[in-house]
């Protein structure tokens, strides 16, 4: 373990002493009561306001989304102390590989330029992207891969928010552009996790998992290294400390991965969620099920049960009102449970809300919206988990609604 006293004095509690309850007292902090003060008057509101003097709880309805990086640097023991804080009760871990074949969490094999400091060091030569300033109408540039280098390596680098600077002239330069809602005051001595540390970090904290297999950057197989051996190996490293299946929501976009797990390892593909990205595909519509590249019904028939698109795909509006999407219906009809991604990565809701609220973004005025959308999506799509980048916001929610 390479967890520090900044963290709980976690490094000193052996794996014999994973807690049944976590060993963080839950707090949900101002931001909950924030967003409810800016919902319109009613029911809603009401509602939430009754529900101010709880005592918070922990709720797997909640789920970290890379722990909590709205001020966290975002897959670090600091980021998932922090959302286990306010009660998530499933925390995620990305997971990529190593040139040495170690998985470790990563939300991208090549993200290391804008969420390490590998340009400012000896490691910058490994870069398959050097660093390139911009100039001009072009941007700064550089593209850096945890499968250049060993595990070793990958140690010794500082995370930090995820961000970068595309007018950056120097690669310190490169290391700004952090969004004006996000901070970087919590990043100083945040340390990176393999995937095995997050397992037993996950663990002491009381929280349940949801790693998410990564696409490769890399050509597979890579080295010897093929698709189903890394797929089998984040199995592997569950199995091997001892977690059983019921607490483990394996993810991946892609669809081969889902159905290898229900082929190889039945008991871990029984909650194994496909990612649903067909948002990518050109003449999609959440809305026209004939433009769906799988049918709910032949998903639930090859043995998938969860699927996890993004917020935006599970709702539309009608008459005004925020209502569930024909995608959402259809999923519901076909047996399938529903998870969703990402509440709270938007920022300000004031101008529309972005990508994950394309779909509402007549209703998106207020930041209130986003317990109007957490509404909808527990009450009438019937969502069983939501991913947030700050986790008290749902964990408040679940515990005031009874979920």
């Amino acid at each position: 373990m390479r967890f520090t006293a900044a963290c709980l004095l976690l490094a000193s509690a052996p794996a014999a002493l994973f807690a049944e309850t976590a060993p963080v007292a839950i707090d949900y902090g101002p931001r909950p009561a924030y967003l409810i003060d800016k919902l319109p008057e009613g029911e809603l509101k009401s509602k939430l306001q009754s529900c101010q003097g709880q005592t918070p709880t922990k709720s797997d309805f909640s789920i970290g989304h890379r722990g909590a990086p709205m001020m966290f640097p975002e897959h670090t023991v600091e980021s998932n102390v922090a959302a286990a804080r306010m009660g998530a009760g499933i925390l995620e871990c990305d997971v990529t590989f190593t040139e040495d074949h170690e998985l470790v969490c990563r939300h991208a094999q090549n993200d290391l330029h804008t969420t390490t400091n590998i340009l400012l060091t000896d490691l910058a030569d490994t870069c398959v992207t050097p660093f390139s300033p911009a100039s001009g109408d072009t941007d700064a540039t550089a593209e850096c891969r945890t499968s250049e280098l060993t595990l070793a390596e990958f140690q010794t680098l500082t995370p930090k928010m995820d961000s970068s600077d595309a007018s950056a002239t120097t690669a310190e330069e490169f290391q700004g552009g952090i969004a004006g809602w996000r901070t970087d005051l919590y990043t100083d001595g945040a340390q990176l996790m393999t995937h095995a540390e997050s397992i037993e970090l996950f663990a002491y904290l009381g929280a349940k998992f949801t790693p998410e297999l990564k696409t490769p950057s890399v050509e597979m197989p890579h080295n010897g290294f093929s698709q189903e051996d890394y797929a089998q190996k984040l199995v592997d490293e569950y199995k091997a400390a001892g977690i059983p299946a019921s607490d483990v929501w394996l993810q991946s976009f892609n669809l081969e991965d889902v159905l290898y797990w229900i082929e190889a390892e039945p008991e871990f593909g029984a909650q194994a969620v496909y990612l649903d990205d067909s948002y990518n595909i050109d003449g999609f519509d959440a809305n026209d099920p004939a433009t769906y590249p799988d049918s709910m019904e032949s998903l639930y028939e090859r043995g998938v049960r969860y699927v996890a698109p993004p917020l935006w795909m599970l709702v539309t509006m009608e008459d005004g009102q925020i209502v569930p999407s024909a995608y959402a219906k259809e999923a519901k009809a076909a047996g399938l449970n529903i998870i969703t991604w990402t509440l709270e990565r938007s920022g300000p809701l004031g101008s529309g809300g972005g990508w994950y609220f394309q779909s509402i973004a007549e209703a998106t005025t207020h930041d209130g919206v986003y317990y109007e959308l957490l509404d909808v999506l527990a009450q009438d799509v019937g969502v069983v988990g939501v991913f947030s980048d700050w986790p008290a916001t749902v964990t408040y929610y679940a515990n005031c609604m009874g979920l």
